[in-house]
């Protein structure tokens, strides 16, 4: 499935694929790319890694306002080239921020445009400005971590207050190796119903972004790992605390009151970047975009237009 088609989504100008290295990215384009536009167009980044762009699409709704939005799925996942044989240290930060000036460029938006990032999208955000700024109007910020071991350690807070039994079936199978059970499923849902999307049953475009995960879990896999709060992958060490403030572009954080990003993960940003504003949806977890639509399409947008 490449896209969506839901009613409160503006349907797309564009679809298609740009050349990355040997392999395909594949895009989505709401509204016009007219390099003369007053509005400098948004290219918004997914989380996971490796979760496809569906589950961000009501953010495809900040075209309203006359400026394109551009999503892609990132190499590996999605309508993008799919590679479940690559060797682990193939998936690195590096080669997804080079996919990101590789989308730019070839759609032609290069020299002028705005960088949003969902979870891990607003971990690569970051990575991208501070090595390839060129063009970046400004950057936001949802629901990411300056520091893995800051995420961790915000995820043992937060299984600390899941009932006993479900702590237990978590921690068990973790030990055991056995985090593909429908019982270790089964718990992991607890958390994510309570911190990742509190809108249950969970809306189309989340279901489609979670099953592509299980239809190709190479990525997430590698990166992160079997679940949201047992990152085992290569990103565990991660940590972009200590260099941001080198971004030298304008920044919106933002998050949910309920996120399992908790305030002690993104706080770095906050304290660090230069020229940086954060806002907590109060009635939010892991995706405002989708628990409180109207208020983070408001909140982004207003920034946006601030610094077109």
């Amino acid at each position: 499935m490449t896209t969506t088609t839901d009613a409160r989504f503006p349907p797309p100008s564009a679809v298609g694929t740009v050349p990355f290295r040997e392999y395909e990215t594949w895009y989505r384009v709401t509204g016009e790319l007219d390099p003369r536009a007053e509005r400098a167009p948004l290219v918004v980044l997914h989380g996971g890694p490796g979760a496809a762009h569906s589950y961000c699409l009501m953010m495809a709704n900040l075209a309203a306002d006359g400026r394109a939005v551009v999503h892609y799925d990132q190499l590996g996942c999605g309508a993008s080239t799919h590679l479940p044989d690559a060797d682990p240290g193939f998936w690195s930060v590096e080669l997804f921020v080079a996919e990101v000036r590789a989308v730019v460029d070839a759609l032609g938006i290069g020299d002028r445009f705005h960088l949003l990032g969902q979870s891990w999208g607003g971990m690569l955000g970051p990575e991208f400005v501070l090595a390839d700024p060129r063009g970046v109007q400004s950057l936001t910020i949802c629901d990411s971590p300056a520091s893995m071991p800051l995420w961790m350690e915000a995820a043992g807070v937060l299984r600390g207050r899941l009932p006993a039994q479900v702590q237990q079936a978590l921690t068990s199978h973790e030990a055991a190796g056995t985090t593909d059970s429908p019982e270790y499923s089964a718990a992991m849902q607890v958390f994510y119903d309570r911190h990742v999307c509190r809108v249950v049953p969970n809306p189309a475009e989340v279901l489609e972004s979670f099953a592509q995960i299980e239809r190709d879990p190479t990525v997430y896999h590698t990166m992160n790992g079997p679940s949201e709060f047992h990152v085992v992958g290569t990103l565990k060490d991660w940590s972009i605390a200590e260099r941001v403030p080198g971004i030298a572009v304008p920044t919106l954080v933002v998050a949910g009151a309920h996120d399992e990003a908790m305030p002690s993960v993104w706080e770095p940003f906050v304290s660090g970047i230069p020229d940086v504003r954060s806002h907590v949806f109060a009635e939010s977890s892991h995706m405002p975009h989708v628990e409180e639509p109207a208020a983070f399409l408001g909140v982004v947008g207003s920034f946006l237009r601030e610094h077109d």
